[in-house]
Protein backbone atom coordinates (compact mmCIF):
# COMPACT_ATOMS: atom_id res chain seq x y z
CA UNK A 1 0.00 0.00 0.00
CA UNK A 2 3.29 2.38 0.59
CA UNK A 3 4.37 1.66 -2.47
CA UNK A 4 1.09 2.54 -4.26
CA UNK A 5 0.67 5.96 -2.21
CA UNK A 6 3.65 6.52 -2.81
CA UNK A 7 3.03 6.55 -6.70
CA UNK A 8 -0.07 8.13 -6.69
CA UNK A 9 1.41 11.28 -4.90
CA UNK A 10 4.33 11.09 -7.29
CA UNK A 11 1.73 12.27 -10.21
CA UNK A 12 -1.05 14.25 -8.57
CA UNK A 13 0.99 16.49 -5.46
CA UNK A 14 0.09 16.73 -1.98
CA UNK A 15 -3.11 18.30 -2.79
CA UNK A 16 -4.51 15.41 -4.74
CA UNK A 17 -3.90 12.30 -2.63
CA UNK A 18 -5.77 12.38 0.64
CA UNK A 19 -5.10 9.13 3.11
CA UNK A 20 -6.42 9.89 6.46
CA UNK A 21 -9.93 9.07 7.53
CA UNK A 22 -10.72 12.58 9.15
CA UNK A 23 -9.90 13.81 5.41
CA UNK A 24 -11.20 10.93 3.33
CA UNK A 25 -14.78 10.78 5.13
CA UNK A 26 -16.84 13.15 2.99
CA UNK A 27 -16.20 10.91 -0.06
CA UNK A 28 -17.78 8.26 1.48
CA UNK A 29 -21.51 9.19 1.03
CA UNK A 30 -23.42 10.38 -1.85
CA UNK A 31 -27.37 11.69 -2.24
CA UNK A 32 -28.30 8.44 0.03
CA UNK A 33 -26.31 8.74 2.94
CA UNK A 34 -22.94 7.02 3.66
CA UNK A 35 -21.71 3.74 1.85
CA UNK A 36 -18.30 3.76 1.40
CA UNK A 37 -15.04 3.13 2.82
CA UNK A 38 -12.21 4.19 0.45
CA UNK A 39 -8.80 3.10 1.12
CA UNK A 40 -7.29 6.43 -0.67
CA UNK A 41 -8.46 9.49 -2.78
CA UNK A 42 -6.95 10.49 -5.58
CA UNK A 43 -7.83 13.80 -6.56
CA UNK A 44 -6.29 14.89 -10.24
CA UNK A 45 -6.23 18.44 -11.93
CA UNK A 46 -5.78 17.37 -15.45
CA UNK A 47 -6.82 14.40 -18.38
CA UNK A 48 -3.02 13.79 -18.47
CA UNK A 49 -3.02 12.96 -14.30
CA UNK A 50 -6.19 10.60 -14.73
CA UNK A 51 -4.43 8.90 -17.55
CA UNK A 52 -1.30 7.96 -15.18
CA UNK A 53 -3.35 7.00 -12.37
CA UNK A 54 -5.21 4.61 -14.02
CA UNK A 55 -2.01 3.41 -15.57
CA UNK A 56 -0.78 2.89 -12.28
CA UNK A 57 -3.69 1.47 -10.34
CA UNK A 58 -3.67 -0.95 -13.15
CA UNK A 59 -0.53 -2.15 -12.34
CA UNK A 60 -0.67 -2.23 -8.72
CA UNK A 61 -3.82 -4.46 -9.21
CA UNK A 62 -5.99 -1.45 -7.15
CA UNK A 63 -9.28 -1.23 -7.57
CA UNK A 64 -10.59 1.95 -8.53
CA UNK A 65 -14.16 4.47 -8.49
CA UNK A 66 -14.59 7.86 -10.22
CA UNK A 67 -16.67 9.66 -8.43
CA UNK A 68 -18.40 13.16 -9.05
CA UNK A 69 -20.51 15.63 -6.98
CA UNK A 70 -21.59 12.61 -4.49
CA UNK A 71 -25.14 13.27 -5.51
CA UNK A 72 -26.36 10.22 -6.63
CA UNK A 73 -28.75 7.83 -5.42
CA UNK A 74 -27.57 4.27 -6.74
CA UNK A 75 -24.21 3.84 -4.93
CA UNK A 76 -22.14 3.41 -8.21
CA UNK A 77 -19.93 6.56 -6.49
CA UNK A 78 -18.78 4.71 -3.24
CA UNK A 79 -15.70 2.90 -2.93
CA UNK A 80 -16.06 0.17 -0.30
CA UNK A 81 -12.41 -0.82 -0.36
CA UNK A 82 -11.32 0.37 -3.66
CA UNK A 83 -9.61 3.93 -4.57
CA UNK A 84 -11.64 6.76 -4.97
CA UNK A 85 -10.95 9.05 -8.04
CA UNK A 86 -12.26 12.15 -7.16
CA UNK A 87 -12.92 14.90 -10.59
CA UNK A 88 -13.93 17.35 -8.60
CA UNK A 89 -10.30 19.08 -9.24
CA UNK A 90 -11.21 18.45 -12.83
CA UNK A 91 -13.03 22.40 -12.61
CA UNK A 92 -11.71 24.84 -15.58
CA UNK A 93 -14.32 27.58 -16.55
CA UNK A 94 -16.69 26.56 -19.42
CA UNK A 95 -15.97 27.32 -22.56
CA UNK A 96 -19.15 28.95 -24.21
CA UNK A 97 -19.40 29.39 -27.78
CA UNK A 98 -22.89 31.45 -27.97
CA UNK A 99 -23.01 31.63 -32.11
CA UNK A 100 -22.84 27.64 -31.70
CA UNK A 101 -25.24 27.06 -28.41
CA UNK A 102 -22.60 25.07 -26.91
CA UNK A 103 -20.23 24.36 -24.34
CA UNK A 104 -16.88 22.38 -23.25
CA UNK A 105 -16.48 21.64 -19.58
CA UNK A 106 -14.59 19.60 -17.27
CA UNK A 107 -16.45 16.75 -15.55
CA UNK A 108 -15.73 17.94 -12.39
CA UNK A 109 -17.52 21.69 -13.08
CA UNK A 110 -20.79 21.59 -11.12
CA UNK A 111 -24.29 22.02 -13.05
CA UNK A 112 -24.90 25.57 -11.05
CA UNK A 113 -21.28 26.41 -12.13
CA UNK A 114 -21.92 25.42 -15.84
CA UNK A 115 -25.37 27.11 -15.64
CA UNK A 116 -24.00 30.52 -14.04
CA UNK A 117 -21.50 31.25 -17.16
CA UNK A 118 -24.06 29.77 -20.08
CA UNK A 119 -25.98 32.62 -18.28
CA UNK A 120 -24.04 35.24 -18.97
CA UNK A 121 -24.72 34.50 -23.08
CA UNK A 122 -28.66 34.02 -22.28
CA UNK A 123 -28.12 30.77 -21.59
CA UNK A 124 -28.89 27.01 -19.94
CA UNK A 125 -28.24 23.63 -19.98
CA UNK A 126 -31.48 22.78 -18.97
CA UNK A 127 -31.41 19.96 -16.82
CA UNK A 128 -33.18 20.77 -13.98
CA UNK A 129 -32.46 19.12 -10.67
CA UNK A 130 -32.92 19.41 -7.38
CA UNK A 131 -29.16 18.66 -6.52
CA UNK A 132 -26.03 20.27 -7.55
CA UNK A 133 -24.12 17.51 -9.75
CA UNK A 134 -21.04 17.56 -11.44
CA UNK A 135 -21.18 17.06 -15.57
CA UNK A 136 -19.44 13.57 -15.48
CA UNK A 137 -21.33 12.05 -13.06
CA UNK A 138 -24.59 13.85 -14.92
CA UNK A 139 -23.31 11.89 -18.21
CA UNK A 140 -22.83 8.98 -16.83
CA UNK A 141 -26.02 8.55 -14.68
CA UNK A 142 -28.18 10.09 -17.68
CA UNK A 143 -29.66 12.66 -15.34
CA UNK A 144 -33.27 14.08 -16.55
CA UNK A 145 -35.07 16.16 -14.03
CA UNK A 146 -38.14 18.23 -13.48
CA UNK A 147 -37.84 19.67 -17.42
CA UNK A 148 -37.49 16.04 -19.53
CA UNK A 149 -40.76 16.74 -21.16
CA UNK A 150 -39.24 19.63 -23.41
CA UNK A 151 -35.21 19.41 -23.34
CA UNK A 152 -35.08 15.51 -22.82
CA UNK A 153 -32.17 14.15 -20.48
CA UNK A 154 -28.48 14.32 -20.66
CA UNK A 155 -28.32 11.80 -23.62
CA UNK A 156 -29.96 14.14 -25.52
CA UNK A 157 -28.41 17.15 -25.41
CA UNK A 158 -24.31 14.99 -25.48
CA UNK A 159 -22.59 16.28 -28.45
CA UNK A 160 -19.04 15.19 -27.39
CA UNK A 161 -17.01 13.40 -24.54
CA UNK A 162 -13.22 13.09 -23.84
CA UNK A 163 -12.86 9.67 -22.07
CA UNK A 164 -9.80 7.94 -20.18
CA UNK A 165 -10.30 4.09 -21.02
CA UNK A 166 -10.21 1.17 -18.24
CA UNK A 167 -8.01 -0.48 -20.49
CA UNK A 168 -4.72 -0.81 -18.43
CA UNK A 169 -3.25 2.16 -20.35
CA UNK A 170 -5.27 4.77 -19.36
CA UNK A 171 -5.98 5.72 -22.82
CA UNK A 172 -7.39 9.04 -23.45
CA UNK A 173 -10.02 8.99 -26.71
CA UNK A 174 -12.09 11.45 -28.30
CA UNK A 175 -15.31 11.08 -28.99
CA UNK A 176 -17.86 12.97 -31.12
CA UNK A 177 -17.02 16.84 -30.63
CA UNK A 178 -19.21 20.40 -30.85
CA UNK A 179 -21.09 19.25 -34.04
CA UNK A 180 -24.69 19.09 -33.83
CA UNK A 181 -25.32 16.69 -36.48
CA UNK A 182 -22.47 13.70 -37.07
CA UNK A 183 -23.00 10.16 -38.50
CA UNK A 184 -19.09 9.89 -39.77
CA UNK A 185 -19.71 6.53 -37.58
CA UNK A 186 -20.87 4.44 -34.54
CA UNK A 187 -22.37 7.04 -31.80
CA UNK A 188 -19.64 5.21 -28.83
CA UNK A 189 -19.59 8.44 -26.78
CA UNK A 190 -23.35 7.19 -25.83
CA UNK A 191 -21.80 3.76 -24.30
CA UNK A 192 -20.76 5.77 -21.30
CA UNK A 193 -24.37 7.68 -20.48
CA UNK A 194 -26.36 5.47 -17.91
CA UNK A 195 -23.06 3.55 -17.75
CA UNK A 196 -22.00 4.39 -13.64
CA UNK A 197 -18.65 5.07 -14.57
CA UNK A 198 -18.40 1.42 -14.98
CA UNK A 199 -17.12 1.35 -18.83
CA UNK A 200 -14.30 4.84 -18.85
CA UNK A 201 -13.67 7.98 -16.72
CA UNK A 202 -15.61 10.45 -18.29
CA UNK A 203 -12.69 13.90 -17.85
CA UNK A 204 -14.75 16.28 -20.29
CA UNK A 205 -17.90 17.11 -22.60
CA UNK A 206 -19.21 18.94 -25.14
CA UNK A 207 -23.13 19.85 -24.30
CA UNK A 208 -25.45 21.47 -26.60
CA UNK A 209 -27.29 24.54 -24.86
CA UNK A 210 -30.58 26.34 -25.10
CA UNK A 211 -31.84 29.78 -24.98
CA UNK A 212 -32.70 31.09 -21.09
CA UNK A 213 -36.69 31.54 -21.34
CA UNK A 214 -37.36 35.14 -21.32
CA UNK A 215 -41.14 34.37 -20.30
CA UNK A 216 -42.51 31.64 -18.01
CA UNK A 217 -45.56 31.17 -15.64
CA UNK A 218 -45.99 28.20 -13.48
CA UNK A 219 -49.70 27.15 -12.25
CA UNK A 220 -50.33 24.13 -9.74
CA UNK A 221 -53.46 23.16 -10.37
CA UNK A 222 -55.60 21.09 -7.98
CA UNK A 223 -57.53 17.89 -9.23
CA UNK A 224 -60.52 15.62 -8.08
CA UNK A 225 -59.01 12.45 -9.09
CA UNK A 226 -55.69 11.33 -9.95
CA UNK A 227 -56.85 10.14 -13.31
CA UNK A 228 -57.57 13.61 -14.46
CA UNK A 229 -53.99 14.37 -14.80
CA UNK A 230 -53.55 12.21 -18.49
CA UNK A 231 -56.12 14.24 -20.19
CA UNK A 232 -55.26 17.73 -18.82
CA UNK A 233 -51.46 17.00 -20.39
CA UNK A 234 -52.75 15.88 -23.34
CA UNK A 235 -54.97 18.93 -23.91
CA UNK A 236 -51.76 21.22 -22.67
CA UNK A 237 -49.85 19.46 -25.08
CA UNK A 238 -51.80 20.46 -28.21
CA UNK A 239 -52.44 23.70 -27.72
CA UNK A 240 -48.98 25.03 -26.01
CA UNK A 241 -46.97 22.48 -28.26
CA UNK A 242 -43.15 23.44 -26.75
CA UNK A 243 -43.51 26.12 -24.89
CA UNK A 244 -44.44 23.32 -22.22
CA UNK A 245 -42.04 23.12 -20.00
CA UNK A 246 -42.88 20.52 -17.52
CA UNK A 247 -45.84 19.01 -16.09
CA UNK A 248 -45.04 17.42 -12.55
CA UNK A 249 -47.25 15.21 -10.26
CA UNK A 250 -47.91 15.59 -6.26
CA UNK A 251 -49.81 13.68 -4.76
CA UNK A 252 -51.93 14.92 -1.58
CA UNK A 253 -49.70 13.36 1.28
CA UNK A 254 -46.60 14.64 -0.65
CA UNK A 255 -47.37 18.00 -0.78
CA UNK A 256 -49.05 17.64 3.07
CA UNK A 257 -45.86 16.72 4.33
CA UNK A 258 -43.90 18.87 2.33
CA UNK A 259 -46.25 21.70 4.08
CA UNK A 260 -45.99 20.46 7.34
CA UNK A 261 -42.18 20.03 7.76
CA UNK A 262 -40.63 22.49 5.17
CA UNK A 263 -42.04 26.41 7.06
CA UNK A 264 -40.37 28.19 4.32
CA UNK A 265 -43.20 27.42 1.90
CA UNK A 266 -46.28 29.15 1.13
CA UNK A 267 -49.49 26.89 1.55
CA UNK A 268 -51.34 27.22 -2.28
CA UNK A 269 -54.96 25.91 -1.49
CA UNK A 270 -56.73 26.19 2.01
CA UNK A 271 -56.71 22.60 1.63
CA UNK A 272 -54.60 19.83 -0.80
CA UNK A 273 -56.70 18.35 -3.09
CA UNK A 274 -56.59 14.97 -4.35
CA UNK A 275 -53.88 15.30 -6.83
CA UNK A 276 -51.95 18.32 -7.84
CA UNK A 277 -50.15 19.23 -11.06
CA UNK A 278 -47.40 21.15 -11.65
CA UNK A 279 -46.99 23.32 -15.31
CA UNK A 280 -44.92 25.25 -16.64
CA UNK A 281 -45.32 26.80 -19.61
CA UNK A 282 -41.52 29.03 -20.82
CA UNK A 283 -40.99 30.56 -24.21
CA UNK A 284 -38.92 33.36 -25.58
CA UNK A 285 -39.32 37.34 -25.37
CA UNK A 286 -41.09 37.46 -29.10
CA UNK A 287 -44.37 35.82 -27.59
CA UNK A 288 -47.16 38.23 -26.79
CA UNK A 289 -47.89 39.32 -23.65
CA UNK A 290 -50.45 37.11 -21.46
CA UNK A 291 -49.91 34.36 -24.22
CA UNK A 292 -48.65 31.95 -21.48
CA UNK A 293 -51.23 32.46 -18.98
CA UNK A 294 -54.00 32.83 -21.14
CA UNK A 295 -52.96 29.29 -22.79
CA UNK A 296 -53.53 28.42 -19.32
CA UNK A 297 -56.10 29.67 -18.14
CA UNK A 298 -57.66 28.21 -21.66
CA UNK A 299 -56.67 24.52 -20.65
CA UNK A 300 -57.71 24.70 -17.02
CA UNK A 301 -60.71 26.76 -16.66
CA UNK A 302 -63.20 24.53 -18.59
CA UNK A 303 -61.90 21.30 -15.87
CA UNK A 304 -62.88 23.64 -12.71
CA UNK A 305 -66.28 24.33 -14.50
CA UNK A 306 -66.77 20.94 -14.78
CA UNK A 307 -65.28 19.64 -11.40
CA UNK A 308 -62.65 17.80 -12.71
CA UNK A 309 -59.96 20.79 -11.19
CA UNK A 310 -60.98 22.46 -7.87
CA UNK A 311 -58.72 25.25 -7.41
CA UNK A 312 -55.17 26.54 -9.75
CA UNK A 313 -52.60 28.73 -8.10
CA UNK A 314 -50.55 31.03 -10.83
CA UNK A 315 -46.91 32.47 -10.61
CA UNK A 316 -44.40 34.13 -12.44
CA UNK A 317 -42.03 33.30 -9.96
CA UNK A 318 -40.28 30.32 -8.20
CA UNK A 319 -42.68 29.91 -5.34
CA UNK A 320 -44.97 27.03 -6.93
CA UNK A 321 -41.49 25.18 -7.72
CA UNK A 322 -40.32 25.57 -4.20
CA UNK A 323 -43.07 23.42 -3.10
CA UNK A 324 -42.12 20.38 -5.62
CA UNK A 325 -38.07 20.85 -4.80
CA UNK A 326 -38.77 20.77 -0.72
CA UNK A 327 -40.79 17.11 -1.13
CA UNK A 328 -37.49 14.94 -0.43
CA UNK A 329 -36.88 17.65 2.77
CA UNK A 330 -40.71 16.83 3.66
CA UNK A 331 -40.92 13.57 3.49
CA UNK A 332 -37.77 12.68 5.37
CA UNK A 333 -38.57 14.77 8.32
CA UNK A 334 -41.78 12.42 8.78
CA UNK A 335 -39.78 9.54 8.92
CA UNK A 336 -37.45 6.54 7.27
CA UNK A 337 -38.05 7.05 3.25
CA UNK A 338 -37.94 4.30 0.80
CA UNK A 339 -37.83 5.17 -2.95
CA UNK A 340 -38.64 3.70 -5.68
CA UNK A 341 -37.76 5.68 -9.12
CA UNK A 342 -40.13 3.99 -11.81
CA UNK A 343 -41.17 4.79 -14.40
CA UNK A 344 -44.25 3.57 -16.71
CA UNK A 345 -46.47 4.81 -20.15
CA UNK A 346 -48.23 8.22 -19.03
CA UNK A 347 -51.53 6.28 -19.86
CA UNK A 348 -51.12 3.88 -17.38
CA UNK A 349 -49.60 5.86 -14.17
CA UNK A 350 -52.74 6.78 -12.60
CA UNK A 351 -53.45 3.10 -12.80
CA UNK A 352 -50.19 2.20 -11.85
CA UNK A 353 -50.57 4.12 -8.27
CA UNK A 354 -53.75 3.21 -7.28
CA UNK A 355 -52.81 -0.74 -7.51
CA UNK A 356 -49.46 -0.29 -5.95
CA UNK A 357 -50.81 1.98 -3.68
CA UNK A 358 -53.45 -0.70 -2.45
CA UNK A 359 -50.98 -3.68 -2.31
CA UNK A 360 -48.81 -1.77 0.12
CA UNK A 361 -51.07 -0.49 1.93
CA UNK A 362 -52.46 -4.58 2.52
CA UNK A 363 -49.36 -5.59 3.39
CA UNK A 364 -47.65 -2.62 5.45
CA UNK A 365 -50.67 -0.42 6.42
CA UNK A 366 -48.44 1.68 8.47
CA UNK A 367 -45.91 2.59 5.15
CA UNK A 368 -47.57 5.95 4.20
CA UNK A 369 -47.38 6.14 0.05
CA UNK A 370 -46.01 10.05 -0.83
CA UNK A 371 -45.55 9.90 -4.41
CA UNK A 372 -44.65 12.85 -7.01
CA UNK A 373 -42.64 12.75 -10.12
CA UNK A 374 -42.21 13.66 -13.27
CA UNK A 375 -45.63 12.45 -14.44
CA UNK A 376 -45.13 14.28 -18.51
CA UNK A 377 -42.84 12.16 -19.32
CA UNK A 378 -44.18 8.86 -17.11
CA UNK A 379 -41.50 8.89 -14.43
CA UNK A 380 -42.63 8.70 -10.82
CA UNK A 381 -41.05 8.64 -7.76
CA UNK A 382 -43.28 6.27 -5.81
CA UNK A 383 -41.64 6.95 -2.90
CA UNK A 384 -42.91 5.59 0.86
CA UNK A 385 -42.49 6.90 4.57
CA UNK A 386 -42.29 4.68 7.49
CA UNK A 387 -43.59 7.56 10.01
CA UNK A 388 -40.77 8.39 12.94
CA UNK A 389 -43.00 8.22 15.67
CA UNK A 390 -44.42 4.68 14.22
CA UNK A 391 -40.68 3.05 15.93
CA UNK A 392 -37.68 1.40 14.09
CA UNK A 393 -38.56 0.12 10.53
CA UNK A 394 -39.13 -3.59 10.31
CA UNK A 395 -35.46 -5.15 9.54
CA UNK A 396 -35.97 -5.91 5.42
CA UNK A 397 -38.89 -3.66 5.24
CA UNK A 398 -37.34 -1.46 2.13
CA UNK A 399 -36.01 -4.80 0.20
CA UNK A 400 -39.57 -6.51 0.14
CA UNK A 401 -41.48 -3.45 -0.52
CA UNK A 402 -38.90 -2.18 -3.63
CA UNK A 403 -38.97 -5.65 -4.52
CA UNK A 404 -42.91 -5.85 -4.56
CA UNK A 405 -43.18 -2.61 -6.33
CA UNK A 406 -40.72 -3.05 -9.09
CA UNK A 407 -42.20 -6.21 -10.07
CA UNK A 408 -45.33 -4.92 -10.16
CA UNK A 409 -43.76 -2.08 -12.76
CA UNK A 410 -41.77 -4.42 -15.02
CA UNK A 411 -44.37 -7.33 -15.08
CA UNK A 412 -47.52 -6.12 -15.19
CA UNK A 413 -46.58 -2.62 -16.62
CA UNK A 414 -43.49 -3.32 -18.96
CA UNK A 415 -41.70 -0.29 -17.21
CA UNK A 416 -38.41 0.27 -15.53
CA UNK A 417 -37.43 0.06 -11.84
CA UNK A 418 -34.71 2.66 -12.20
CA UNK A 419 -36.18 6.05 -14.26
CA UNK A 420 -33.37 8.10 -14.09
CA UNK A 421 -31.30 7.18 -10.96
CA UNK A 422 -28.68 4.42 -12.75
CA UNK A 423 -27.59 1.38 -11.85
CA UNK A 424 -25.09 1.50 -8.64
CA UNK A 425 -24.54 -1.24 -5.84
CA UNK A 426 -27.95 -0.56 -4.43
CA UNK A 427 -30.23 -1.78 -7.40
CA UNK A 428 -27.59 -4.34 -8.80
CA UNK A 429 -29.73 -7.31 -7.73
CA UNK A 430 -32.99 -5.54 -9.06
CA UNK A 431 -30.93 -5.11 -12.73
CA UNK A 432 -29.95 -8.90 -12.44
CA UNK A 433 -33.30 -9.80 -11.97
CA UNK A 434 -35.20 -7.85 -14.25
CA UNK A 435 -32.94 -7.76 -16.84
CA UNK A 436 -32.86 -10.50 -19.38
CA UNK A 437 -29.80 -13.07 -19.60
CA UNK A 438 -28.89 -12.30 -22.90
CA UNK A 439 -29.04 -8.74 -22.27
CA UNK A 440 -27.14 -9.04 -19.46
CA UNK A 441 -24.54 -10.98 -21.65
CA UNK A 442 -24.29 -8.47 -24.08
CA UNK A 443 -23.51 -6.02 -21.44
CA UNK A 444 -21.31 -7.63 -19.87
CA UNK A 445 -19.53 -8.22 -23.03
CA UNK A 446 -19.25 -4.33 -24.23
CA UNK A 447 -17.95 -3.75 -20.61
CA UNK A 448 -15.09 -6.51 -20.48
CA UNK A 449 -14.36 -5.06 -23.68
CA UNK A 450 -14.27 -1.59 -23.62
CA UNK A 451 -13.23 -1.85 -19.51
CA UNK A 452 -11.04 -4.61 -19.96
CA UNK A 453 -8.80 -3.69 -16.86
CA UNK A 454 -12.37 -3.31 -14.39
CA UNK A 455 -13.43 -0.02 -13.13
CA UNK A 456 -16.49 1.07 -10.87
CA UNK A 457 -18.88 -0.84 -8.55
CA UNK A 458 -21.13 -2.04 -11.14
CA UNK A 459 -20.86 -5.30 -12.96
CA UNK A 460 -23.49 -5.44 -16.08
CA UNK A 461 -23.33 -8.79 -16.86
CA UNK A 462 -24.21 -9.92 -13.18
CA UNK A 463 -25.91 -12.53 -12.61
CA UNK A 464 -28.53 -12.82 -10.01
CA UNK A 465 -27.25 -15.26 -7.04
CA UNK A 466 -23.85 -13.10 -7.58
CA UNK A 467 -25.21 -9.13 -8.31
CA UNK A 468 -23.75 -8.06 -4.93
CA UNK A 469 -20.14 -6.20 -6.50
Amino acid sequence: MSALLAELRAIVGDAGLLALPDDMARYDSDGRGAGGAAIAVVRPATTGEVSALMRALHRHGAPVVPQGGRSGLAGAGLAAGAVVLSLERLAQAPQIDPINRTVQVDSGVPLSSLNAAAAAHGLTFPIDLGADPSVGGMVVANTGGARFLRYGDVRRNLLGLEVVLADGEGTVIELGGPVWKDNSGLDLKQLFTSSAGALGVVTRATLALQPLPANRVTALVGLATPAAAAPLLVELERRAGTLLTAFEGISATALELALAHVPRLRRPFAASPPYSVLIELSGGSGLPAGLLTNLLEEAIVPLIEIGTAIDAAVDEGDSLWAIRHAIPEGLRAHGSVIACDIAVRRGDLSRFRELAAAEVAQRWPQLVVADFGHVGDGGLHFNMVWPRDAGPAPAGLAAAVQSLVFAMVVEQFSGSFSAEHGIGPRNIDHYARFTPPPVRDLAGRVQRLVAPAGLGRVDFGAQLENAHV
